[in-house]
């Protein structure tokens, strides 16, 4: 399995990206399978943005997230995609999107055992 984030960029304070990723190499993603972003900005820890469950589309969001971003998946394209609005300067980070095999997107919030990572996508916004 092999995950390609992109989509990162830089942006104004309000403003909007959408970031992908793309799962190739995979086959069919089992509907047990959960996919998701992580992001880590410069001197802080790992921090859980949103989760979704391949098969029935169950999600989970990180608070400081939460009514900003939405995360979505096309089956046919073997893509996950993070729609982030109304975007602050606390936003920064680099990106990245993880894959958890048998995992509720709720279960890999924790960010503990993720089978498979993309290389990351800086998203910078600017006040």
């Amino acid at each position: 399995v092999q995950l390609q984030a992109s989509g990162g960029g830089s942006v104004q304070a309000g403003g909007s990206l959408r970031l992908s990723c793309l799962a190739s190499r995979s086959g069919r993603i089992l509907s047990s399978t959960s996919l998701g972003w992580f992001r880590q900005a410069p001197g802080k820890e790992r921090e859980f943005v949103a989760a979704i469950n391949w098969g029935d589309g169950r999600t989970a969001y990180g608070d400081s997230v939460k009514g900003r971003f939405t995360i979505s998946r096309d089956a046919a394209k073997n893509t996950m995609y993070l729609q982030m609005n109304s975007l602050k300067p606390e936003d920064t980070a680099v990106y990245y999107c993880g894959q958890k095999r048998g995992s509720s997107p709720r279960a890999m919030s924790v960010g503990k055992d993720i089978d498979y990572w993309g290389q990351g996508t800086l998203v910078t916004v600017s006040s």
